[in-house]
């Protein structure tokens, strides 16, 4: 891997959740959800920060020994509080990152070589955003609404995400759809070269991410290029106290 670059991961992560209130401090097995993607972001990073406006949070990250840096209650997005810490981080360690990495703090058995994978896209100069997809095996993964598909371009680029189950197989009946054609599911893990971060966090709402709510679609209307790495991995994200059940 290309040493060339500076690499930091951040977790964006806040207390307040409509489903599940707290949610950072949930307790797996005697340990916190966010000190877990601490500890599996920090296997392959040397300088992981977790972003939150919560003094709770604040405490236990402090407390447990990990880096954590306090923004605004305001942000709408992880994305908008990334952008936030990467400008707070700088200044408080006097040094500079060139490479982004958005690591959702709700998915405490995120692999580390998923993080590698994002990391490896940097190796080419051009990439601004890189993102994972893993290939759907499942009809109810297709139709889920709520599992973002992705389709790609031939250079491993994404071309659109969608709510909705893509490419549409005008040939084929519903049930026979991943016999006939590949379906991307998408990963919400980011990296972001630091300066495209930036830019894009300053960039309006566009009418796409509104249809869809799926900000990334704001960053397509605007002429940037998302890679993509396939992953075997999926996500395994905790949205309500029921799916922290028998872990």
């Amino acid at each position: 891997m290309t040493t060339l670059k500076k690499y930091i991961g951040i977790i964006p992560a806040r207390y307040a959740s409509t489903r599940f209130p707290g949610k950072p401090l949930a307790l797996i097995q005697g340990k916190s959800m966010i000190q877990r993607v601490y500890e599996q972001a920090s296997k392959v990073l040397n300088m992981v920060y977790v972003a939150t406006d919560d003094e709770r949070i604040f405490t236990a990250v402090k407390e447990f020994g990990g880096r954590v840096i306090m923004t605004s209650t305001s942000h709408s997005s992880g994305t908008d509080r990334c952008a936030e810490a990467i400008s707070l981080v700088e200044q408080e360690l006097g040094e500079q990152f060139d490479v982004v990495l958005n690591i959702q703090g709700d998915e405490p058995f995120i692999e580390p070589q998923q993080i590698s994978q994002l990391m490896e896209c940097f190796e080419q100069p051009q990439t601004q955003i890189a993102t994972l997809v893993k290939i759907a095996s499942l009809p109810d993964e297709v139709f889920n609404p709520n599992r973002p598909k992705v389709v790609l371009g031939s250079n491993q680029q994404a071309l659109y995400f969608s709510r909705s189950p893509i490419p549409f197989i005008r040939s084929s009946e519903k049930e026979d759809w991943l016999r006939s054609a590949k379906f991307y599911l998408h990963i919400g893990l980011y990296a972001f070269r630091k300066d495209v971060l930036i830019e894009i966090t300053h960039l309006p709402q566009s009418s796409l991410e509104k249809a869809e709510s799926l900000e990334q679609l704001r960053w397509l209307e605007n002429g940037f290029h998302i890679a993509v790495r396939t992953t075997t991995y999926d996500s395994f994200g905790i949205d309500t106290p029921e799916d922290l059940a028998g872990l």
